[in-house]
């Protein structure tokens, strides 16, 4: 599968179906027109979208939609893009930096240490 990228709006209708399993494109466009306000022609451009991409499965009678990647696998895809755009793909890069403008509690700092000890085993 390639790397699929989503927009701000594809992930609003992604969330939909992460929460739902499926749902009828008909439904989808009812929720995002009641709490974002898209008419019904936009929900359906971007489904349409997200299933060129392969984000996002039909099935018919009824135009069923199933997301067809998961939520963690688009995490670490953004995640990716993220350190790759701002921090040359560093990590370290990125925690010296964050650092620097926030305060970790106690509780954050020994989280840490433990994550780092057990990727060291």
């Amino acid at each position: 599968m390639k790397e699929i990228r989503l927009h701000e709006g594809e992930l609003n209708v992604m969330e939909l179906l992460w929460s739902n399993k499926e749902l009828a494109a008909k439904d989808i466009s009812k929720i995002i027109k009641e709490y974002i306000g898209w008419e019904k022609n936009t929900t359906y451009t971007v489904i349409k979208r997200l299933i060129d991409k392969g984000a996002i499965v039909r099935e018919d009678p009824g135009f069923i939609c199933r997301a067809n990647i998961t939520k963690r696998k688009i995490q670490d895809i953004e995640t990716k893009a993220l350190f790759d755009k701002f921090y040359n793909g560093s990590i370290s890069e990125f925690i010296t930096d964050y650092l620097m403008v926030q305060r970790l509690s106690p509780n954050d700092i020994m989280n840490l240490n433990r994550i780092i000890m057990n990727h060291r085993q």
